[in-house]
């Protein structure tokens, strides 16, 4: 056992304390909007926004799989119901907080009332699959209250017991049910009516909420899965079997053995002690990089909330939804917003998160092949379109590469684990059904060339062939097949076809005034400042443009870029940050990351006048749209760390605002994990990868390292390379020089 001095200890320990200070998200008021102030927890599964009230306290759920809809029609995402919890307190409160630890994924509401200190605790909680609601005072007898559970779709509340149930099913057949299980200490409870419970003169009561559909994500079982009824009175007998501080800890150390896995520092300054709101207010005017560090955190609180293992992916909203008739149907759009949810997942070291996109892209294949043949006779493989839901269905008869783009999340996933018995088994038949795909669907010209017919450029221009956005991702379909033909060594013929295919098609091309070309005629308009920039697809997600190796078109994207402008809606700027860092431009990647956090007022849709964010830190398209939530934290650790270009180049886009800084945990393709980055003056001062897998890591670095395991550097125009060689687990360090 290693000793470490009593200064070490109290230094480790002060520096925990601080992150955890600064990974707070609070207010000094309650909520009293559910969209733009009141606080999102999730399981992965289900979850609510609390509202905090002090006379009645507010929590609306959710449940991913209320869905409307089915294999032809794409209906919408459902909110589930409301819990209300009368507490027969007036507002007259003194030293009233509550706050998110995205830390531990635990609120947190005290207030003073009459001389009683009351304190609330809430989380949902994945091991135990419940929400639990923890109320306590410092005086006995402190709690008179009724509780109210409410279904968002008309369904009978019933009691039995210390329980209220609700139970229904939605025009599809879809079943689902709600319930809660109550806790007291001291005082008296009883069922005074069918829809409420109520407590008198309590010391405290825990709250357990459950909820569940009978969906399965199987189309051979006709989507159909557990009766939803046994399924959360079995996990709430658990749950209750469970005292509440056994239910916390478990609950922390499921959440920390994946949120903990990254820490950031940006700069050395501690998080200012005001409410987030404020903060909000006053960034645009003083440097908060503690909150651009929040920020980035809080990206990665959000998909664990709302992507877990063995559950449906996150929709336009995460999970967190109060209409049956939400914006957009709160579903799965193809053309970037689902695939933004995941370009977080494995450079954060989010890689189980990560799973329930890819699982939901293999339950659409049966029923998106009927679909494709009926539009493309003849065609094999299949694809989808814009809009989709949990059954298959969808709408919107644009956007023919959505699932071309899909798939680029199984490519990702294997190049950050090398998993490649997952490859095999599960990712590689995807990837080629979507190449066969396109294999029949591009059209080739008299000269060879081949292109995709009649696209359109999401969400404007005309339709017609060749558009950018295709081709390009196209390109990286066929880009990540070969790889993984070649990972697999199987299939050579077809792969070589599909590198024939490849060298075919219709490349990026250079306009009149610099920029790069949206459509194949060279029709830009420099005024053009629409939020969607999709022919920059090559530059980010994809890697067909790059810096180093094609500086002509990244030259020509940043002149796109230019005159697209800054300011846009909130998921466009995060998509703008990732372009620009993939520009190695830290600075202006930067000025977006600072326009993004932008304090948001209104929660209407209105999204010509530019986003940002709101009170609560969720991303304002307008309205909330979470995307840009997850966008952010995958642009800041972009300019972090980048290995797309088959080497990790470290600090590739660091801006002089964060020229110190320490990143612990960030994942680099090929089987990396950056386990210690800390840097001065832009220079990097200590540093250590772990070898998950072994190999060869190439290494691009803005200064000098030393190291026993370092090549010898060679210095270039991108900084110093580097080269070793790594054996499975293998942890090597390097000092800066």
């Amino acid at each position: 056992m290693i000793k470490r001095p009593l200064v070490f200890l109290i230094a480790a320990a002060f520096s925990f304390l601080t992150q955890a200070q600064d990974l707070k998200i609070w207010d000094i008021r309650p909520a009293t909007t559910w969209m733009t102030e009141s606080y999102p927890m999730g399981n992965g599964r289900f979850g609510g926004m609390v509202f905090g009230g002090i006379p009645k306290e507010h929590i609306q759920f959710n449940e991913l799989s209320l869905w409307t809809g089915d294999e032809v029609n794409t209906g919408a995402y459902q909110a589930f119901g409301d819990l209300y919890i009368d507490l027969s307190q007036n507002d007259s409160s003194t030293s009233y907080r509550r706050e998110l630890d995205i830390s531990r994924a635990v609120q947190q509401i005290t207030y003073t009332s009459n001389g009683t200190n009351y304190k609330r605790e809430y989380f949902c909680s994945f091991p135990d699959q419940v929400m639990v609601l923890h109320f306590t005072a410092d005086k006995k007898g402190a709690y008179s209250t009724t509780i109210h559970l409410k279904d968002a779709h008309g369904a009978r509340t019933t009691a039995e017991g210390m329980s209220l149930d609700i139970t229904g099913h939605l025009p599809n057949g879809l079943k689902y049910d709600a319930r809660i299980l109550l806790k007291k200490e001291g005082g008296t409870a009883t069922a005074p009516s069918d829809s409420t419970l109520q407590i008198d003169n309590a010391d405290g009561f825990t709250i357990l909420l459950s909820a569940a559909t009978d969906y399965s994500n199987r189309r051979s079982q006709d989507w159909k899965g557990q009766d939803p009824t046994g399924k959360i009175r079995r996990i709430l007998t658990a749950a209750a079997a469970r005292p509440y501080a056994e239910l916390l800890s478990r609950h922390v150390y499921d959440y920390r053995s994946l949120f903990g896995r990254v820490s950031l520092q940006l700069g050395s300054a501690q998080a200012p002690d005001l409410p987030t709101f404020r903060r909000l207010l006053n960034y645009r005017e003083t440097p908060d990089h503690s909150l651009e560090a929040l920020l980035f955190q809080y990206g990665r609180y959000l998909l664990i909330s709302s992507s877990r293992k063995g559950g449906l992916p996150a929709n336009l909203q995460g999970l967190w939804n109060e209409s049956n008739n939400p914006p957009w149907r709160s579903d799965y759009h193809s053309n970037i917003n689902i695939q933004m949810n995941y370009w977080l997942a494995e450079p954060t070291n989010l890689p189980e998160c990560h799973f329930p996109y890819l699982d939901y892209i293999n339950s659409m294949r049966e029923v998106k092949k009927e679909s494709t043949k009926k539009e493309y006779p003849g065609v094999r493989g299949w694809t989808v379109k814009t809009e989709n839901n949990i059954f298959g269905g969808s709408s919107f008869l644009w956007n023919t590469p959505g699932s071309a783009w899909y798939v680029q999340a199984i490519w990702e996933h294997y190049a950050f684990t090398k998993d490649k018995a997952w490859l095999g088994s599960f990712g590689y038949p995807i990837l080629k059904e979507i190449v066969e795909f396109w294999d029949d669907h591009l059209r080739r010209r008299p000269d060879g060339t081949l292109v995709s017919p009649m696209g359109w450029s999401p969400e404007h221009g005309p339709t017609e062939d060749g558009v950018t956005y295709d081709q390009e991702i196209v390109y990286d379909l066929f880009t990540n097949y070969m790889g993984a033909a070649d990972v697999l060594q199987i299939d050579k013929t077809y792969r070589d076809h599909v590198a024939d295919m490849r060298e075919h098609l219709l490349k990026p091309k250079i306009g009149k005034w610099g920029q790069l070309q949206e459509w194949e005629t060279d029709r830009d308009d420099p005024k053009d400042n629409h939020r969607h920039a999709s022919h920059l697809f090559a530059l980010y997600p994809g890697r067909q443009i790059s810096v180093t190796r094609t500086p002509e078109l990244a030259t020509a994207a940043k002149v796109s870029l230019q005159a697209r402008g800054d300011v846009s809606t909130g998921w466009s700027m995060a998509w703008k940050m990732n372009f620009w860092a993939r520009l190695q431009e830290g600075n202006h990647a930067w000025s977006i990351l600072k326009n993004f956090i932008t304090l948001v007022g209104g929660s209407g849709v209105d999204y010509n006048e530019g986003g940002g964010v709101y009170a609560n830190l969720l991303c304002a398209h307008p309205p909330f749209q979470i995307d840009g939530n997850f966008g952010y934290t995958a642009g800041v650790a972009e300019m972090l760390v980048q290995s797309q270009a088959d080497e990790i180049q470290l600090l590739p886009a660091l801006p002089d605002e964060w020229r110190d800084g320490h990143v612990k945990g960030l994942r680099a393709r090929g089987g990396f994990e950056i386990t210690d980055m800390q840097w001065s003056n832009g220079k990097i001062v200590r540093l250590a990868i772990r070898s998950l897998s072994g190999g060869n890591c190439s290494l691009r670095v803005p200064n000098a390292i030393t190291g026993a395991h370092a090549s010898k550097g060679i210095a270039t125009d991108h900084g110093w390379t580097y080269s070793l060689n790594t054996q499975p687990g293998g942890v090597y360090s390097f000092i800066g020089k």
